[in-house]
């Protein structure tokens, strides 16, 4: 191996394979070194050097200067040549794990190679990497030979491979998608300030415009909604929702909302929460279905939204007061406190920090923790007390469903308890009726009896 192939070899894995130079020539450095190894001994001081600019190898053996020829030939080229493909294996590894670490959350595109199981084998530039089915959208299926888009989600070195999975149902994707199709996005008049998605169902994306000329909204939907009806379809028909971004929640959480119409927004800045007032005919829209609209609301503004009709808020204050009152050492004033700060139930007021419950009613560090104790045990019960309603109900439907598949039609399983009581107060009255009626057969027997006995007296005198 002449300086001048040295050199060859390193260039040709360099750009063959997208190494650093350096770790080439420490590679082959570290290949000659084993080689010589096996020749002298594992315990010998074997120092190699190759010259970066030359390719002259300079070899050294306890101190004692080695023939190049000798340390490349006779040594032991071909230990030297399975060191040297080991390293270069290592090192083209960390390249690629370098490279695909740098693009998580970033979208790229493959060509799906193999769809078994439900995950799909992706081939990318260079490395194939793996779409999971638990990372797709749900309900999408793919094809072999299909170009799909994805964003990368984690990376890790598997063996003398570089693992790397793909990931459909993230955030990110629906940012990237945005930037893709919308040029004010890319070109930074328009920012996207946060985001929600449930994948498959919905995506909510808070944007403002740092152009007042701009209208944020209207930018990312397009003329005749043509920009977001691309995202929609690279996304398998989820529906999304662009909200105007405001740094007032009273505004934002509004906007959030969407299409609901709120009427007020009450924000509990100990708990984190914000009570939203709706009209009844809002109330379910303002929810959403299975709670999605809420839910994905929370996420965007960062805070627990609860949403609540005006009557619902006033019989819970009520009933918050009244509860509070009833624990030792909170007085009238300091429940009606509570409240306006926010707390609800036993549950929130078992979560208060002691140091602001003492500052709110002049308390000790004592008396505030056992009005915090106390919270804690009502919580729990009431949560027991929850916990057996929901397995009362999941019997009551297992036996309606039982019944139904025998043509049997069954009564709830409170109206089963107050017939079944009923029934048994119709049986006591019953056997109260017989036994009365029993007593009074016996004492008019007794009665008779007495009569016949008197009638008889006078004969057996005679």
């Amino acid at each position: 191996m002449n300086p001048s192939e040295v050199l060859r070899i390193v260039d040709a894995i360099h750009r063959d394979k997208n190494i650093d130079k350096e770790i080439v020539f420490e590679g082959i450095e570290a290949a000659l070194v084993s080689a010589a190894k096996k020749h002298y001994g594992e315990e010998a001081d074997v120092v190699v050097k190759i010259d970066r600019e030359d390719g002259s190898i300079t070899a050294t053996c306890e101190g004692q200067l080695l023939d190049s020829e000798e340390t490349v030939g006779r040594i032991g080229a071909q230990t030297a040549k399975q060191v040297m493909i080991q390293k270069i294996r290592e090192a083209e590894r960390d390249a690629l794990y370098d490279e695909y670490t740098e693009l998580i959350g970033q979208m790229i595109s493959g060509l799906i190679q193999r769809y078994e199981g439900g995950a799909a084998t992706v081939a990318l530039t260079n490395v194939e990497a793996i779409l999971p089915r638990g990372e797709q959208i749900p309900g999408e299926t793919h094809h072999v030979n299909e170009r799909v888009r994805t964003t990368v989600f984690e990376v890790r070195k598997s063996g003398s491979r570089v693992k790397v999975i793909l990931s459909r149902t993230r955030p990110q994707l629906v940012q990237r998608l945005f930037e893709q199709e919308i040029p004010e996005i890319a070109d930074g008049i328009i920012e996207i300030r946060a985001m929600a998605r449930e994948p498959g169902y919905r995506s909510k994306v808070a944007v403002s415009s740092s152009d007042p000329r701009v209208d944020c909204v209207g930018a990312c939907v397009g003329v005749r909604g043509n920009r977001i009806k691309n995202i929609v379809d690279e996304l398998a028909g989820e529906r999304i929702d662009i909200v105007r971004w405001d740094e007032n929640l009273e505004v934002l959480i509004p906007n959030a909302l969407q299409p609901a119409e709120v009427e007020q927004v009450i924000l509990c800045r100990m708990l984190g929460r914000a009570i939203v007032l709706v009209r009844e005919d809002q109330l379910s829209l303002a929810i959403g279905r299975r709670g999605q609209n809420v839910r994905l609301a929370s996420k965007l503004s960062g805070w627990d939204i609860e949403i609540m009709t005006q009557d619902e808020l006033a019989q819970a204050i009520d009933r918050a007061v009244a509860g509070f009152s009833s624990l030792t050492g909170v007085e009238t004033g300091l429940a009606e406190r509570l409240v306006e700060e926010g707390f609800l139930s036993y549950d929130d007021l078992s979560i208060i920090e002691p140091d602001a419950l003492m500052e709110m009613g002049e308390l000790s560090e004592e008396q505030a923790n056992v009005i915090v104790e106390q919270a804690e045990g009502r919580a729990a019960d009431a949560e027991t007390e929850a916990a057996e309603a929901r397995r009362a109900k999941r019997e009551q439907e297992r036996l309606e469903e039982m019944a139904a598949e025998a043509g049997v039609t069954l009564a709830p399983l409170d109206k089963i308890a107050v017939e079944e009581g009923a029934e048994a107060e119709n049986i006591e009255e019953e056997n109260a009726a017989d036994e009365s009626a029993a007593d009074e057969t016996e004492t008019e027997v007794a009665d008779d009896s007495v009569d016949d006995a008197a009638q008889e007296s006078p004969e057996s005198e005679t």
